[in-house]
């Protein structure tokens, strides 16, 4: 099953995907939230209702004319993880598997829809593109969970682009400012549940696409941190809650290991596709 967060008056609504049609999934079905992440913390049985709205006759909305808001308009923690597959290591100078991931954190402000813009700064030009997979948690994962146990705690998986300003990364030793400017995370369209693919989302082909010249190719299976050690090596530390989201890291192929460097521009438009889970795209644009 296929979730969705559009725009009506100016405000986020939850959706469910009926082949290429959306149903306002509050509006067909009484009692549960108008957002994924309220949906998820009150422990409605999503998939449940989704499918009751489905076989009613609630009103259906052309996907493609309707403006999609991010999947998760307000995650509590948006959590990313860097470096996370064995090329892009390799391209950034580390050849060894390391002890702990690179995580680092991103705010709701950066967020920006499915074919909504990506916007280049005024203050740099190395504006770059990162495919990745996202996943959304679905209950609160108890601290301390086991890897084995992990992956029930998984509601779906989307596509993100994890948008960076090379320089602004690479001023400090944290990476944060570099990930966090306004409209530079992509995330989207659709949210896919665990059950529709295999467990931890492995063994899907992950593209970039830049001008439709293809950047980055490679496979889920290739993380150096998949889905269920990621979720208990953050149980260790912390508590992950309905609505968190965690990014699970790029394939080589960014535009910063390039020669000469590939920096994205307005009119570029950069997809994100990862098989199975949909296509994110956005256009670029400057600054104003």
């Amino acid at each position: 099953m296929r979730f969705a967060t559009y725009v009506l008056g100016n405000r986020p609504r939850l959706a469910v995907v009926d082949g290429e049609a959306l149903i306002d999934l509050a509006d067909a079905r009484p009692g549960v939230p108008a957002d994924l992440r309220a949906a998820l913390e009150a422990g409605i049985d999503l998939k449940a209702e989704g499918a009751a709205a489905i076989a009613s006759n609630a009103p259906r909305l052309p996907m493609a004319a309707q403006t999609l808001a991010p999947l998760v308009p307000e995650p509590g923690k948006i959590i990313c993880l860097g470096l996370n597959y064995f090329d892009h290591a390799k391209e950034g100078g580390r050849t060894e598997k390391p002890d702990y991931p690179w995580f680092f954190y991103r705010g709701k402000s950066s967020l920006v829809a499915h074919g909504q813009p990506g916007v280049a700064p005024r203050v740099s030009v190395q504006f770059d593109y990162e495919a990745e997979l996202a996943l959304v948690i679905g209950a609160k994962v108890p601290r301390h969970t086991k890897r084995e146990d992990a992956l029930a705690y998984v509601f779906g998986y989307s596509c993100f682009n994890d948008m960076s300003i090379r320089d602004y990364q690479r001023r400090t030793g944290q990476w944060t400012i570099g990930k966090n400017f306004d409209a530079t995370g992509g995330f989207g369209p659709t949210l896919v549940t665990a059950d529709e693919l295999a467990p931890g989302a492995t063994g899907l082909r992950i593209q970039s696409r830049l001008n439709g010249q293809v950047m980055q190719d490679a496979n889920t299976s290739d993380m150096i941190f998949p889905v269920d050690e990621t979720i208990a090596l953050l149980a260790e530390c912390l508590t992950l809650e309905p609505g968190d989201v965690l990014v699970m890291g790029t394939p080589a192929g960014v535009g910063h290991a390039r020669r000469p460097p590939v920096w994205m521009k307005a009119g570029d438009t950069i997809e994100i596709d990862i098989e199975k889970v949909g296509v994110l795209s956005n256009p670029i644009v400057a600054e104003g």
